[in-house]
């Protein structure tokens, strides 16, 4: 068969999304970046990569953070789960 084959593609992409949604269902993943950051994959499209600092900054404002999306809670979307 041909390297270019349509049959051959096909198969392949289907290979490879199988492979991807299998490593999406792994839930959220943390890693440390290129540039010394901390990357958390598995919230959405694109990794939410902080510095030490404001990770450490975000996690003191956790109380804070939880009684504001109570209060707005009504304003704020939530997104559809995957499947």
């Amino acid at each position: 068969m041909a390297e270019n084959d349509p049959q051959t593609e096909i198969e392949r992409l289907r290979a490879e999304n199988e492979r991807l949604k299998r490593g999406a269902s792994r839930g959220v993943t943390l890693k440390v970046s290129e540039k010394g950051g901390l990357s958390v994959y598995g919230l959405g499209r694109f990794p939410v990569t902080l510095y030490k600092e404001q990770w450490l900054k975000l996690l003191d404002m956790a109380d804070e953070l939880r009684a504001f999306i109570r209060e707005h809670d009504s304003e704020l979307k939530a997104r559809e789960p995957r499947t």
